[in-house]
């Protein structure tokens, strides 16, 4: 499975079992490098991306930043994320960070006739958030709005310890028929970026649509 870029900002994952996958992602989002022949291929994606997000760090700081980066990648395949994508803006003078990523996952074989339900059951359950069952122009999604404590390394940190740090999350799970999850996800530590970056989520969310092997457009049932 493979990420293609359909024209500028539109994204999409062909080979998902017969469904092929896209949606639009906004300007400004840097995407972290999933196809590579080797390790040093990857490597040297990362030190280039880490130029592009670090225009002003030392050498030194961006090779730590492309390190960081890497040490994510195992969590990335046991994930199933096909896409992983990042924004630094200024909202109203702050400086915010988000992160978008989207993964395909498989349902649960016990999800039934109506996955959608299933799913907003199942992550009530969890209690990790506000769960809400919606309908997008694709078919049937769940939504969870939550939060989540995460560290950030000791290496980007003034004390050089590694720091506790809340993210706050949007989470958009959308059954397909071929059983499989897509799964996209917005998070930010920043709360002055919370309400930009939610919106700007929804609107790729919203964008999401599928196509059958003959490019022909699909609605999830349910």
């Amino acid at each position: 499975m493979t990420i293609d870029t359909i024209d500028e900002g539109s994204r999409g994952l062909t080979g998902s079992d017969g469904i092929d996958v896209r949606w639009i992602m906004p300007e400004g989002f840097l995407e972290l490098p999933f196809e590579a022949d080797d390790l040093d291929e990857l490597s040297d994606k990362l030190m280039e991306l880490a130029r592009q997000a670090l225009p002003g760090g030392s050498e030194e700081v961006q090779l730590e930043w492309a390190s960081m980066c890497a040490a994510n990648y195992d969590e990335f395949i046991e994930a199933g994320v096909q896409y992983a994508g990042f924004v630094v803006t200024e909202v109203e003078g702050v400086r915010c960070t988000a992160t978008v990523n989207v993964s395909l996952v498989d349902l649960d074989e016990r999800a039934g006739a109506k996955p959608a339900g299933f799913i907003a059951s199942a992550m009530r359950h969890l209690e990790i958030g506000q769960v809400e069952e919606v309908k997008l122009p694709c078919g049937p999604a769940v939504t969870c709005i939550g939060a989540r404590q995460s560290n950030v390394d000791g290496s980007l940190t003034e004390s050089g310890e590694d720091e506790p740090i809340w993210t706050s999350f949007i989470q958009v799970q959308i059954p397909l028929s071929n059983q499989t999850v897509m799964l996209l996800e917005m998070g930010t530590p920043t709360t002055e970026g919370w309400d930009t970056f939610s919106s700007m989520f929804a609107g790729v969310v919203k964008s999401v649509r599928f196509f059958d092997e003959q490019g022909l457009p699909l609605v999830m049932p349910g």
